[in-house]
């Protein structure tokens, strides 16, 4: 059985973690699988939006523990959490913005896998924790997305406490954009993909990389490179036909260059 199936529908991939016997939990097979599928995606000129979902009871559990306990060596252990933090950028550096659809349990790697989406949607049966000081191993990679989506204060009380918080803290702490009744998730994260796909590829792919490249900077130079951006934005072929579209009323057509 694939441990990540990969389909694309009217521009919306959906990526699902499939390893539902160990909670989704992120072995190095699921994570060179998820690493490639992001790259697949990326380099699909026919998707619009990635969707992040998962089988089973859980979203996802983390780092595999078993796995990593039977690793032999420093060396063994690094290359683990490096491969885990090229997915978490990969999300991040995606051109094409990236939503969780967490309808379980999404703990340490798994929480940080939501934190590092663009996007997140949550069932209200949702929790989200990042446990790792309860065993001893401090949650130190997942707390780089966690610290980068939720306040600073929200981020050490998940991080120092280990206890789960529920759907409607994440998304009044800014994890989750929404907290909703699991029958209505599937038609949240819909909606919101098919309202993505339906705008300018370029514009979105221009927009998500000046979002995140402007954050790492300082007031001064984030408002000299978002104007920058925004020069090049407005003379693209799809800024025209946008304004011209609004302008005249109509639906506008999207050539994505």
């Amino acid at each position: 059985m694939p441990i990540l199936l990969s389909r694309v529908e009217a521009g919306i991939a959906t990526l699902t973690l499939n390893r539902p016997e160990a909670r989704n939990a992120l072995s190095i097979a699921l994570m060179t699988e998820l690493e490639r599928a992001l790259a697949a995606t990326a380099a699909d000129a026919e998707v619009k939006v990635v969707v992040l979902a998962a089988n089973g009871p859980a979203f996802c559990a983390g780092h595999d523990l078993k796995e990593m306990r039977g690793l032999d060596g420093r060396d063994a252990v690094a290359a683990v959490f490096a491969l885990c933090s090229r997915v978490m950028t990969a999300i991040v550096r995606h051109p094409r913005p990236v939503i969780a659809r967490v309808h379980g349990m999404a703990t340490a790697a798994g929480c940080q896998l939501v934190a590092s989406c663009d996007l997140a949607y949550a069932s209200d049966s949702a929790r989200f924790a990042t446990p790792g000081v309860n065993i001893g191993l401090f949650c130190s990679t997942p707390m780089v997305a966690l610290s980068r989506a939720v306040g600073r204060k929200q981020a050490m009380e998940m991080l120092l406490s280990g206890q789960p918080v529920d759907a409607a803290t994440a998304a009044a702490w800014g994890l989750v954009n929404r907290a909703v009744a699991p029958g209505e998730l599937d038609a949240e994260v819909a909606a919101m993909a098919g309202l993505i796909a339906a705008k300018s590829p370029l514009t979105v792919k221009v927009g998500k990389e000046a979002f995140h490249r402007q954050l790492e900077m300082g007031l001064d130079a984030a408002y000299a490179y978002t104007a920058e951006v925004m020069t090049a934005n407005m003379l693209a072929r799809d800024a025209a036909e946008g304004i011209d579209a609004f302008l005249e009323k109509r639906p506008p057509h999207w050539t994505g260059c």
